[in-house]
Formats: structure tokens, C-alpha cells, sequence
């Protein structure tokens, strides 16, 4: 992650971590699907050294723990109130950007659950992961895509993060190490009654939703009539999340 970038997120998730967990219906669905994609493609019952990159709150991290025997589980995360959920899962935890630190060596598991788009380039992140993994190794890393925050895209927003990505893009930088067993993606959407609704849901989820600067009185209430003129409906205005995963195994 850029030094500008990481202390920025940083102080975004860290403000939200109290809210989260609540918040983040979205990204814990990612984490079930994650987990069942991972299940239904073979991985085995038992790893013995299993690391997961940007455990936040723990919605990745418990979905694990539940359908998987780890002997030695590492979790990082770049906002240290991650470290609760590490001792919830009687973890290791490594506070700071997984791209500058040591790893454990040769995992049997890598997995990373919405965590992948903040970083410029994942496709760095997710070759260092197919690099590292002992051979039979498992990977299962999701992120999002290019429509996600759509409607914020079209009214002028930069809320969004850096590193969205489609499937095709994932792949690619995985096809010389894994073979890919699940590729998937959805757009799903959320129904809120306001636009205001919208950005506030968007700071309990750790996002930006001030990317523009701060909001005016005016300025605001210009970016709720633009919202809900363009995506108001009868169940209120969306806000769109596009989730892209990923299942590989290192070849032997």
C-alpha cells in the first residue's frame, strides 16, 4: 500500500471498528461465500499454518475457524483494534501493511476477505500470496469489482477505493502460479431510505464517503437531490457492491 494511503485507511477502519462489524452485512456475506467456495472445491479439513490478510472485525476469520482445523492461524490487519479479533480466534497478530511485512512461511492457507481494493496495485499482493504458499496450498481472496459504489461514481465521488478490479484481472496475475478453481462475482444491491443514509452507513463501514471534502449545507443537500433523482426508487435510493472472489490451489 502507498504511504500516503495505508495511515489514511488506517484511521478510517480504526474510527469505524466499533460500528463494523454491524454495519458490514455485505462483506459478511462475502466471507460465507468465501468459505463455502473453499469447502465445495476440496480444500482439507486440517491446515497447519493458515494466514489471513486484513481480518478487521473478524467476519472472515471466525467463518474459518468454524468450518476449518487451523494448528497456527496468523491475522493481519493495518488498524491495531483488529487485534481483539485475533484473541477472539486465539490467533497471532500482525499489526501494519501485508505488503511490508514478513509472512509466515509457507502457509497452507492464504485468505483475504474485501480487504485487496485498498491497495494501488492487488495484483502485487496476490502474486506475493501465490508465491508464498507451500505447494497444495490454498487460496481464497475476495474484493470488489468495477461497478462497486456505482451511483457515488456517477455523481463525481472518489469514495471509492483505488484497487477495484475485475475477475479477469484476479486471474491473471494468479495463472502462472494456482490452479483456479472458482472464479465469482455479483452485484448486489443495498436499498437505504436517504442519501443520507447512504453516506452514513458509508462511515460506519470505515469508507470515505467525504472524499469530496467537507460537506456544506448546500453541498449536501445538492448530493442528495442528485442521488435521489438518479437512483431513488419506490424502495428508497441503492448503493451497489460488486464482489469478486477467488479459489486456487498452488501447483505441486
Amino acid at each position: 500500500m502507498s504511504r500516503d494511503l495505508a495511515p489514511r485507511v488506517q484511521r478510517s477502519f480504526s474510527r469505524s471498528y466499533s460500528s463494523y462489524d454491524d454495519a458490514a452485512s455485505q462483506q459478511a456475506w462475502i466471507a460465507n461465500r468465501l468459505v463455502q467456495d473453499l469447502r465445495d472445491s476440496g480444500a482439507p479439513e486440517r491446515f497447519d499454518v493458515a494466514f489471513e490478510m486484513g481480518c478487521g472485525t473478524g467476519h472472515l476469520t471466525r467463518r474459518l475457524c468454524s468450518n476449518f482445523e487451523m494448528r497456527a492461524l496468523t491475522v493481519n490487519d493495518l488498524s491495531p483494534e483488529a487485534a481483539r479479533a485475533a484473541k477472539a480466534a486465539g490467533a497471532t497478530f500482525l499489526c501494519g501493511d501485508a505488503l511490508q511485512m514478513d509472512w509466515p512461511e509457507k502457509p497452507q492457507l492464504i485468505a483475504s476477505a474485501s480487504m485487496i481494493q485498498w491497495l494501488p496495485d492487488p495484483a502485487r499482493l496476490l502474486q506475493r500470496a501465490a508465491r508464498a504458499l507451500a505447494p497444495g496450498g490454498w487460496l481464497a481472496i475476495s474484493g470488489f469489482g468495477p461497478e462497486q459504489y456505482r451511483e457515488l461514481a456517477h455523481l463525481g465521488s472518489h469514495a471509492g477505493a483505488p484497487g477495484l478490479q475485475s475477475l479477469a484481472d484476479m486471474a491473471a496475475a494468479l495463472k502462472d502460479e494456482l490452479d483456479v478453481f472458482v472464479t465469482g462475482e455479483r452485484i448486489r444491491e443495498m436499498h437505504f431510505p436517504t442519501p443520507r443514509c447512504v453516506l452514513d452507513h458509508l462511515r460506519k463501514t470505515g469508507v470515505n464517503g467525504k472524499a469530496q471534502g467537507v460537506w456544506s449545507k448546500s453541498r449536501l443537500a445538492q448530493f442528495s437531490a442528485d442521488y435521489s433523482q438518479r437512483f431513488g426508487g419506490p424502495a428508497g435510493v441503492t448503493l451497489t457492491y460488486h464482489p469478486v472472489w477467488i479459489i486456487g490451489q498452488k501447483r505441486n
